[in-house]
């Protein structure tokens, strides 16, 4: 999945839902205002804009939420709905042959076509990358299938096996986030060591695997 960034609060409540989006999510990699640290973990409470995670390594750890921050439903999805011309969001391992092999794969709604486009580093391996972009082309194998994706100043081959977590992101209430809750967080750290955060992906009936 990619890097959520930072809020662009004007005029957002004038907006429609599937313009206030994007804005709220904001721009991609390149135009993030801190470093990026992604929480991951399950919900301790949510009380207005302070959100705290109960972490993989037993720490709590507290995330300041912007204003019209989104809260987005991660839900389960299948293999049949990566076709032509879909935006993903995949983690990948390299294979020798330099080909990309899939950890997960997120299919993002149209609002959010586009969003943070690119191939760059992400942590969930030593040498992980995250490729959010197109898919141009796909070719049904026994064992999952493999698609040829663009984004802007490039192009990857990634294997999808048929045994991965595939999951698409609905748009929900704040209130539907609830103590217990399995969270993907992409924050960014402050100059005060604060982390701050435009979006709380939530699990619905599976744990956000990105």
């Amino acid at each position: 999945m990619s890097k959520l960034h930072s809020v662009i609060a004007v005029a957002v409540c004038l907006l429609t839902p599937t313009v206030v989006l994007p804005l709220v999510l904001g721009p991609g990699p390149a135009l993030a205002e801190g470093t990026p640290v992604r929480v991951r973990g399950t919900v301790v409470s949510l009380d207005g804009s302070t959100l705290v995670v109960h972490t993989k390594d037993g720490k709590d750890v507290t995330v300041s939420l912007k204003d019209k921050y989104a809260a987005l439903a991660v839900v389960k999805s299948s293999m049949d709905e990566i076709k032509e011309g879909t935006f993903i969001g995949t983690a990948t391992e390299p294979q020798p042959d330099g080909s990309l092999r899939a950890a997960e794969v997120v299919i993002f709604p149209e609002t959010l076509r586009g969003f943070a486009e690119g191939h760059y580093p992400w942590d969930l391996g030593p040498k992980s990358m995250m490729t959010n972009a197109t898919i141009a082309q796909k070719v049904q194998k026994v064992d999952g299938e493999t698609v040829d994706v663009t984004y802007k100043g490039g192009e990857k081959k990634i294997t999808i096996p048929s045994n991965i977590p595939i999951v698409g992101l609905v748009l929900s209430e704040h209130s539907d986030i609830e103590p217990g809750a399995h969270v993907f967080v992409p924050t960014e750290k402050q100059a005060d060591g604060t982390l701050l955060a435009g979006a709380v992906l939530f699990g619905k009936g599976v744990v956000p695997p990105m």
